[in-house]
């Protein structure tokens, strides 16, 4: 069975279940006498609430109870947690308003829960929450990020941030940076508007939420990335030990930052279940998630580069107004400042300097989404480079050639935060312009050009922070325990929410221990299982929870080489264990581990001072985290008469170091490219400025991208291993959407760049690019 280990390309072992429908998602989860929540939320993006009528929703039938924000008041709740902090000036702690479970006297943005109804049935909470009258006072409302720093604007928390800023962030050596522009012979400016999107997993935000009197402890069955950062920060706005909570994480249908926070609706189901006496059911649907979801991104970029004659890079100056929303997430604070290491990239610019102000809006609350700050990050550096590249007249490829890193300097310190330990930048990019045949695109920009087309080429090269922060790594926790029959149970921290985890655990399982997937049970997502855990978030399943899981199979094989010197009588030493057996070096003396489990279990056959079983648990301490990294070439055309963008190919090479399977990291890559080409073209959150309503509240108007929407992707691995970690991995599960999203829009802007149009901001909707053309032709 050589053939399922490591580096090779095994297909999902969980996917038998999942495509056949036998996948237990929350929603499948079910228990005798469930019933159900509804939330009825604000048609207001900004109002005092005067007065809240609730009693004909209580006499319609199948009601059980209905919640209000007095009622939460009065069950004195804990704040929503946000677990990043940052400071409103030095010294000076940031703003961090309530977040309530419901809002009681005043909402700020469409979607604010004001009351939760429980019925028997879903369709009857529907309709009772129809008759609870609400009295709006309506009050000012400010949406757009730019707006609400301007003078006069609206203030979301007039109390606590009559400015509107959360707080204020500076990284980097500012006199470096203001020493270097002094002296630049070019300086390269450009503004950026980075869209506001939502994430919408394909498995809706779920929870079913149960409670014992006895114990007096709750379940919680829900989808999350990090289950026990949830099962705390859930405890605490409970007023609860964290003991008194069960966080159970079934099967998850996407991530990708959404599922890292406590949400209102889970502290309501918690606290109708115990109401109520009932198991509690709260499914989310569609239009639900659109107004209730945290959002990502939504940004305003000013970035300015300075170059010497020779156009190598002397500074970078970087400055950002984050949109945080109304409320502040779990880690929303982290996303636009966390990740800022990514502006270096992977050239020698050796002075940076980066301010970042996060603002409150009367819009949803921010959070990661797949990259957290990286795809931005790159976005502005590389977009910075091409229009450098045209200002200066210096070939764009050229100009990244002489500023990148080159291998000898590593490891490098960059001048934000990262050092990089490892990796090849510039093969990355020789190879990928190569596989693009970028050298015969005139060729092709031409023949398109006299079938009345625009073609672009784009080039990205991009690089991010897995498994932060820089100072210290969070740890991960594994466990593996062998049972009497040889039967092997591995525990790990890192919970799947679609990546292949029990397939690469298992792979892993079956280099370490010798034992084949039909020998193995998977556990993840369970806080009472899993002893300890940090989750997944920051593409770190591999270079923290893999060595984790090495380090716990190798202290099971070392106790179970004391356990074969027992039983063989041959010094420990002396045994061998390779493929599953334990046997005496240079004879044919040998144990299955198996044979060794049982005896293990057999405090009659164990040597003195050997306790019964072999199981072993780690918490591993990554040295640093790790630094994926890559170069991405897209192609596309357009059709000056509709705007419609055709993609005619996509080529990536990849360092994520060691590739433990193939086939699921090109997946992940695929997956994570897509959602880089999505926001580029389609994806945008719009409110409008005057009322605060949401705009693209369906996928009738926030247009997801579709399969054909895309070309094929020829992906190459360039497997450099980190010395970080000892597996040598560093992490692939965001790095398509790092490197996508400035790959694909300096194709488009180089279609569009003969036409005069200097730069073109994302989406690339067929309307906004046939306008463009337009106005670029008149």
């Amino acid at each position: 069975m050589r053939e399922f280990g490591i580096g090779q390309s095994v297909p999902r072992t969980e996917d038998l279940r999942l495509v056949r429908g036998a996948g237990r998602y929350t929603d499948d989860i079910h228990f005798p006498n469930e019933c159900h929540l509804y939330v009825l939320r604000s048609v207001e993006a900004h109002a005092r609430i005067t007065s809240i009528d609730v009693e004909a929703a209580k006499a319609m039938p199948g009601v059980i109870a209905v919640l209000t924000g007095a009622d939460a008041v009065a069950m004195k709740f804990e704040s929503l947690p946000t677990m990043a902090v940052r400071e409103r000036r030095p010294g000076v702690p940031m703003i961090t308003p309530p977040y309530p479970v419901l809002a009681h006297d005043v909402v700020r943005l469409v979607g604010d829960g004001v009351a939760a109804v429980v019925a028997e049935t879903l369709a009857q909470a529907r309709d009772a929450a129809e008759q609870i009258m609400v009295d709006y006072e309506s009050l000012p409302s400010v949406t757009q990020t730019a707006a609400t720093v301007a003078p006069g604007a609206p203030a979301v928390w007039p109390e606590h941030a009559p400015d509107n800023i959360c707080f204020e962030f500076e990284l980097g050596d500012r006199a470096a940076v203001e020493a270097a522009f002094a002296k630049a012979d070019h300086v390269v400016k450009l503004d950026y508007d980075i869209s506001r999107i939502t994430t919408n997993s394909m498995e809706t935000r779920a929870a079913t939420a149960l409670y014992d009197p006895e114990t007096e402890r709750y379940t919680l069955h829900v989808g999350s990335q990090i289950p026990h950062a949830m099962r705390a920060n859930t405890a605490r706005v409970l007023g609860i030990k964290p003991d008194k909570l069960r966080i159970m994480s079934p099967d998850v249908g996407g991530g990708f930052g959404l599922k890292t926070s406590v949400f209102p609706e889970y502290i309501m189901a918690l606290w109708a279940a115990k109401l109520t006496g009932r198991p509690v059911r709260w499914m989310c649907d569609r239009s639900d998630g659109f107004v209730s979801d945290h959002h990502a991104r939504d940004n305003i970029t000013h970035a300015e580069l300075a170059l010497d004659r020779a156009g190598k890079f002397l500074a970078l100056r970087v400055k950002t107004i984050a949109n945080l929303g109304a409320y502040l997430s779990g880690v929303g604070v982290q996303a636009p400042t966390g990740n800022l290491g990514s502006l270096a990239g992977v050239y020698t610019t050796p002075a940076i300097l980066s301010e970042v102000t996060g603002v409150f809006s009367n819009t949803n609350p921010t959070a990661p989404y797949r990259g957290a700050g990286r795809p931005e990050a790159a976005y502005v550096l590389e977009r910075l480079i091409d229009v450098a590249a045209a200002d200066t007249g210096i070939d764009r490829v050229e100009l990244r050639r002489r500023n990148v890193i080159p291998p000898d300097a590593l490891p490098y310190k960059t001048a934000l935060v990262f050092t990089y330990d490892s990796g090849e930048f510039g093969k990355n990019m020789e190879t990928v312009l190569g596989m693009a045949d970028w050298a015969g695109f005139e060729k092709r920009r031409a023949e398109a050009k006299a079938r009345g087309k625009l073609r672009g080429i784009g080039l990205a090269n991009a690089i991010e922070i897995a498994g932060g922060p820089p100072g210290k790594p969070l740890d991960e926790a594994a466990e593996v325990r062998i049972d009497a029959n040889g039967h092997v149970t591995i525990f790990v921290g890192v919970a799947s929410q679609g990546q292949g985890h029990e397939t690469m655990f298992q792979q892993m399982a079956y280099d370490a221990l010798g034992v084949g997937p039909e020998q193995i049970t998977f556990v993840a997502g369970d806080t009472d299982l899993v002893f300890e855990g940090r989750g997944t978030i920051g593409s770190r399943s591999m270079m923290a929870g893999g060595p984790a899981f090495g380090e716990a199979a190798a202290k099971v094989v070392a106790k179970g080489k004391r356990v074969a010197a027992h039983l063989l009588e041959a010094a420990e030493v002396d045994i061998e264990f390779k493929a599953g057996l334990f046997a005496v070096a240079g004879t044919d003396r040998r144990l299955t581990l198996a044979e060794v489990a049982k005896a293990a279990h057999d405090p009659a056959k164990l040597p003195a001072g050997v306790e019964p079983g072999l199981d072993e648990r780690v918490i591993h301490q990554p040295k640093a985290p790790t630094f994926p990294n890559g170069s991405h070439v897209c192609e596309v055309e357009i059709d000056p008469e509709t705007g419609v963008i055709k993609f005619i190919g996509y080529w990536v090479v990849d360092d994520v170091g060691r590739v433990l399977n193939p086939m699921l990291v090109k997946g992940q890559l695929h997956g994570g490219i897509v959602q880089g080409i999505g926001q580029a073209l389609t994806e945008v959150i719009r409110y409008d400025p005057d009322s605060g309503q949401m705009l693209s509240g369906s996928f009738m108007d926030y247009a997801m991208p579709r399969a054909d929407d895309v070309s094929s992707f020829e992906i190459q691995t360039n497997e450099v291993l980190t010395p970080t970690n000892p597996l040598g991995s560093k992490g692939a599960g965001e790095a398509g959407t790092v490197g996508a999203l400035p790959c694909v829009m300096n194709a488009i802007n180089d279609a569009l760049r003969p036409l005069g149009i200097r730069h073109f901001e994302m989406p690339a909707t067929p309307m906004r690019v046939w306008q463009a053309i337009r106005d670029a032709k008149s």
